[in-house]
């Protein structure tokens, strides 16, 4: 069995089981204790899994954004409240999609002069909800509907992210370290930050706790790129905090 047959394998017994064995992984896939270890850190390097003694479990993708949404809810309220009292309006903004940059929608939902670009069907949906401004501008952005995330992504939504220049780009990663920057597990999600953050003159990062000093798989901004970290003041207890302040442009504790 070639390595990617082998690789599909296992990833499909920890979706099934959530954890295997070692000895679970030879039996299924006929091979020796030594492939399959092998097997596992090759997997492990592209964070698809997680090893374990004696074997390896399932390292899943964030949860559907109803999920998140009740997750850190306190930290996130606090951190997009700083973010939107350091808005200037008028002002044209790119937001990705995530449940910190929801709770921002909403927020931002009461100002007036935006133009918020986004590829959150959730955050525009802020904006419908909200008695509002008449004077803002919701551009949704087009692409391939990704239901868990409430979201659009694909080529065509860089593309079009490609045509508009924002004064700030407000994303929300999964993780956030001053070796990596700013992170993303799914591909398609670090695309479109990356996008955007290339897309405007300045680049705001919003993450609680939970979220500092994390990595994740496949960076979208440096750590020297980021104009503005919002967080909530147990940020300061997270291991790298002081190591991620030293690069990024100001840390704004909520």
């Amino acid at each position: 069995m070639w390595s990617e047959a082998r690789h599909q394998k296992i990833r499909m017994l920890l979706q099934r089981h959530e954890r295997i064995t070692t000895e679970d992984a030879v039996r299924e896939l006929g091979v020796s204790r030594e492939t399959v270890r092998r097997d596992f850190l090759e997997l492990e390097a592209l964070g698809l899994l997680q090893r374990v003694h004696g074997g390896a479990v399932h390292l899943s993708d964030e949860p559907p954004i109803d999920k998140r949404n009740t997750i850190h809810i306190a930290a996130k309220k606090a951190i997009v409240r700083a973010a939107a009292q350091r808005l200037r309006t008028p002002v044209t903004l790119f937001m990705d999609a995530g449940s910190t940059t929801t709770l921002l929608a909403r927020e931002l939902a009461q100002l007036s002069g935006l133009t918020l670009i986004t590829n959150s069907l959730s955050a525009a949906a802020c904006f419908s909800e909200s008695p509002g401004n008449p004077d803002n501008q919701i551009i949704i952005l087009p692409g391939v509907l990704n239901t868990a995330l409430s979201s659009t992504s694909g080529a065509s939504t860089i593309l079009q992210i490609q045509t508009f220049r924002a004064d700030i780009a407000l994303l929300s990663p999964v993780a956030v370290n001053a070796r990596q920057g700013a992170a993303s597990f799914l591909h398609d999600e670090a695309l479109i930050a990356r996008a955007m953050s290339e897309g405007a003159a300045e680049t705001w990062i919003l993450a609680d706790h939970s979220k500092i000093g994390a990595a994740s798989r496949e960076t979208y901004c440096p750590a020297e790129r980021i104009d503005r970290l919002f967080c909530n003041s147990q940020a300061r207890q997270a291991e790298g905090f002081e190591a991620l302040r030293a690069k990024v442009g100001e840390v704004v504790l909520a």
